[in-house]
């Protein structure tokens, strides 16, 4: 499962690109609004740092204008990966892209219907939010294990891509659901490489080393 940064700080994804586990980064209007800088400028930064697909979204609500955003995002760098809301004319856009061959993330995901209808709309990317719908009481990871059986069943080509993890739990349920990418915040991200019987392991094979007296350099 590929792994994505849900951010549109370039300080974050340079601390984490070192790493060599950034696949992708995923930005949303809200991420940008954080950030403080111009959308096409940050997302040319992003995009010269990460080779992955990077979704910048498009704020639009109707076809004709989200068609013209999503044509001014995609020019910015080929790595760019529209980000369309799940609306009829999201879909619509999507359509309108995937015939240009332009990529697309579909978001905003919350039931199989609506990932069906974005698979039909030749989506790349699909975004269901495990997160959000636990919020509000549903199974987000359950939500997951139906579109991957209902694409598998159909041959849809769109891509699983898990959004709204809040924790490593999150991130591992995904991947053994199928998914084909999740996106996660920086702690998140940093926090999977996490366990305490990991970290107290470590301190008794140093405290044990350092009763050798030995030194491997």
């Amino acid at each position: 499962m590929k792994l994505f940064l849900d951010t549109a700080d370039v300080a974050v994804i340079k601390d984490m690109l070192p790493t060599g586990m950034v696949d992708g980064v995923t930005t949303n209007p809200t991420l940008i609004a954080k950030s403080g800088r111009n959308i096409a400028e940050v997302i040319a930064e992003i995009c010269a740092l990460v080779e992955g697909p990077i979704s910048a979204e498009a704020v639009a609500t109707d076809f004709e204008t989200m068609v013209k955003e999503g044509d001014k995002l995609a020019a910015i760098a080929p790595n760019v990966v529209v980000k369309l809301p799940l609306t009829w004319d999201g879909l619509r856009a999507a359509r309108n892209f995937a015939d240009k061959g332009i990529k697309t993330n579909v978001t905003l995901c919350f039931s199989a219907a609506q990932a069906m209808l974005a698979a039909k709309a030749g989506a790349t990317f699909i975004s269901p939010f495990v997160g959000r719908l636990e919020d509000h009481g549903a199974d987000g990871i359950g939500l997951l294990e139906e579109i991957r059986v209902l694409y598998d069943l159909h041959g849809f080509e769109t891509q699983i891509l898990a959004a709204s993890l809040r924790n490593p739990g999150h991130v591992s349920a995904a991947a053994v659901a199928g998914s084909d990418a999740a996106t996660l915040p920086a702690d998140v991200f940093k926090a999977l490489v996490k366990h305490p019987l990991t970290d107290k392991g470590l301190d008794q094979f140093l405290a044990d080393w350092g009763k050798t007296g030995q030194s491997i350099l």
